[in-house]
């Protein structure tokens, strides 16, 4: 079909693959639920357009650069791992200033670091070793080469990829407007969901620096 050689197979492994836990998936969750819908759904276009870059990146050959080319692969995966470590601090930074406010209200957000969601999701999602082997090892597994028009390929497994994560950001968008809602009303709870995303995000990039 189009020059995908079994794309129940890839619908299968992709949604399995989305549904892992994740720096992108845990970032649009937390933004959600400290910033709202809005915030939210930037977070989500950021993690988009990563994934598209990565995506065009793949089709254009890079990932044979990146196998021919171990070095270039672990300085990705270095620079994932001290970003995602980075912002795992600014979370816990934002954590500690939220739980010493003395008001008892919605913490506001100038209580942490202000930044654009957008910017920092495109930027986990291209520095993300996950989604980089997603798209160099099992994204073009399903083109057949024997296929006169393969970006027509790559363009179909793309927007396949990219409708899984849309539904599945959408659930974590809402999940975190509603976690968002016991935050206004209990503010150390909120800094104590905020504490463990920037615990979760330490581990990430601790796993990629020693994985």
């Amino acid at each position: 079909m189009l020059g995908i050689t079994d794309i129940w197979t890839y619908v299968l492994g992709t949604v399995a693959i989305i549904l892992l836990p994740g720096p992108n998936s845990l970032f649009v969750l937390s933004t959600a639920a400290r910033r709202g819908v809005s915030s939210g759904y930037r977070a989500a276009a950021g993690v988009f357009l990563g994934d598209t870059v990565l995506m065009v990146l793949s089709a254009a050959g890079v990932a044979s650069l990146l196998n021919a080319y171990p070095p270039v692969f672990l300085a990705i995966k270095w620079a994932g791992a001290v970003y995602l470590g980075y912002v795992g601090v600014q979370m816990l930074r934002g954590a500690w200033r939220r739980w010493r406010s003395p008001s008892p209200a919605t913490p506001a957000p100038t209580a942490e670091p202000v930044v654009n969601p957008f910017r920092r999701a495109a930027v986990i999602s291209l520095l993300n070793p996950k989604a980089i082997l997603f798209f160099i090892s099992f994204f073009i597994q399903f083109v057949d080469p024997a296929y006169a028009y393969p970006a027509l390929s790559f363009l179909l497994l793309g927007l396949i990829a990219q409708l899984a994560s849309a539904l599945y950001l959408t659930l974590l968008i809402f999940a975190g407007t509603f976690l968002a809602a016991q935050f206004r009303r209990r503010r150390r709870l909120a800094a104590g969901a905020t504490t463990a995303a920037g615990t979760l995000f330490l581990g990430f990039g601790l796993k990629l620096a020693t994985g």
